[in-house]
C-alpha cells in the first residue's frame, strides 16, 4: 500500500466514487494507517465540507464502512470519529435531498441496532440534528466525546460469551431486517411468484438462471466494443492535439471521428449501466433465493425430525411387537384336535 500523507489521502478522497469496491479499498487502506486516524478523521471532515451534498453521503458511507471494519483491530477510529460526527451529519443533511436524508438516517439506525456507539451518544446525537439539521450547536453534539465508555457499571459483569452472543444476534437480526427491506423493493416479477396471504415469496429458478446465463452476453463481456474503443485515436480524449491542426478539413475530420467516438461511448455507458442495474437487481434476488432457500430447508429439517420421532416410536412398538409373539405358545407342540375334541364328563361321573 502506498504511503500515508494528508495530500495523498485528500487526493484518494477527492477520486472516491460512491461504488462499493472504492469504499472498501479506500476504508482498508486507512485502517492500515490506523496510527494516523487523528490526521485521517480531521482530512476526512475538512474534504466532506468542501464536496457536493451528494459526494458528502459517499464520505459517510466511507467513516461507516472503516468504523465498522477496524472494531477488531482497534477502537482508534470509533473514538476518533466519534468526536467530528454531529458536525459531518450537521453538514451532510445540509442542502440534502429526502432519498440522501433517508441514506443518513439508515446509517444512524444500523450503528444504534449494532450498538457500535452507546445509547446516550446515539440519542444525544439525533435529538441535537433533530432540531435543526442547519443550525444545530456543535458542542451540543459532541457533548459525549467518549462514546465507547459505559454510562453505569453493571452491578454483575456478563460472561463475555454471552456478550459476543448477543451483539451477534443483533447484528444478524439488523441484516435480516435490511435484506427483507430490499426484497420487500424488489419487483414482483424479479420474484417470481408473491402469495400476500401468506407472505412468502416463491421463486422461480428457472428464471433466475436464465437471467444470470444473459449476463454472458453483458456489455463487460463485449470483447469487440473493448476493442474498438482501446483502438480509438488519441485526438478523441487529448485536447492538447488540438494545437495541430491547420485547416478546416482536418479539423472536419478530428470532428466526425470525436462524434463517432462519442456515440461509441454513450451507447457502451447506457449498456453498462443497465448491466450494473441488472447485477444489482440479481444480488438482490440470489440474496432472496437464499433466504427463501433456508427458511425451505428449515421447514425440511424440522419435517424430518418429526418422521424420525415416528419411526423412533413405531421402532419400539414393533419391538415389543416381537417379543410378544415370541412369548406365545408354540402352536406345533399342541394336541391334534382335528378330529374333534373328548366328551366331556357326565355329571354322575365327576362324583364317581
Amino acid at each position: 500500500m502506498s504511503s500515508f500523507s494528508e495530500s495523498n489521502l485528500a487526493k484518494k478522497l477527492n477520486e472516491l466514487n460512491g461504488t462499493q469496491q472504492s469504499i472498501q479499498t479506500l476504508s482498508l487502506w486507512l485502517i492500515h494507517h490506523r496510527k494516523h486516524s487523528k490526521t485521517i478523521v480531521q482530512v476526512w471532515l475538512r474534504e466532506l465540507k468542501k464536496v457536493s451534498p451528494p459526494r458528502r453521503l459517499i464520505y459517510i458511507y466511507l467513516a461507516n464502512d472503516v468504523i465498522q471494519n477496524s472494531k477488531k483491530k482497534g477502537p482508534e477510529f470509533t473514538k476518533d470519529f466519534g468526536t467530528v460526527l454531529g458536525e459531518a451529519f450537521i453538514t451532510g443533511y445540509k442542502d440534502a435531498g429526502d432519498k440522501q436524508k433517508q441514506s443518513l438516517d439508515r446509517i444512524l439506525n444500523i450503528w444504534e441496532e449494532r450498538g457500535v456507539y452507546t445509547k446516550d451518544f446515539m440519542k444525544n446525537l439525533k435529538d441535537n440534528l433533530a432540531k435543526d439539521g442547519t443550525t444545530v450547536s456543535i458542542e451540543d453534539v459532541l457533548a459525549t466525546k467518549a462514546p465507547m465508555k459505559p454510562t453505569k457499571r453493571p452491578s454483575q459483569p456478563l460472561q463475555p460469551e454471552l456478550v459476543t452472543k448477543k451483539r451477534r444476534s443483533a447484528r444478524d437480526e439488523a441484516e435480516q431486517v435490511s435484506l427483507k427491506e430490499e426484497i420487500d423493493a424488489l419487483k414482483p416479477e424479479d420474484l417470481g411468484h408473491y402469495d400476500p396471504d401468506k407472505h412468502e415469496h416463491f421463486f422461480q429458478a428457472e428464471a433466475l438462471i436464465k437471467r444470470l446465463t444473459a449476463l454472458e452476453s453483458s456489455a463487460s463481456c463485449d470483447a469487440e466494443i473493448r476493442e474498438k474503443i482501446a483502438k480509438l485515436p488519441p485526438e478523441v480524449s487529448d485536447i492538447s492535439q488540438l494545437a495541430k491542426l491547420h485547416d478546416k478539413d482536418s479539423a472536419r475530420k478530428l470532428s466526425n471521428t470525436v462524434d463517432s467516438a462519442c456515440s461509441l461511448l454513450t451507447d457502451y455507458n447506457k449498456r453498462l449501466h443497465s448491466e450494473m442495474e441488472e447485477r444489482k437487481n440479481l444480488a438482490k434476488m440470489l440474496r432472496a433465493f437464499i433466504i427463501s432457500q433456508t427458511e425451505q430447508l428449515n421447514h425440511a429439517e424440522k419435517r424430518l425430525q418429526e418422521y424420525k420421532n415416528k419411526l423412533a416410536k413405531v421402532n419400539i412398538v414393533r419391538h415389543e411387537l416381537k417379543s410378544h409373539i415370541q412369548n406365545l405358545p408354540d402352536i406345533g407342540r399342541l394336541p391334534d384336535i382335528s378330529g374333534g375334541l373328548a366328551p366331556l364328563p357326565k355329571v354322575n361321573d365327576l362324583f364317581k
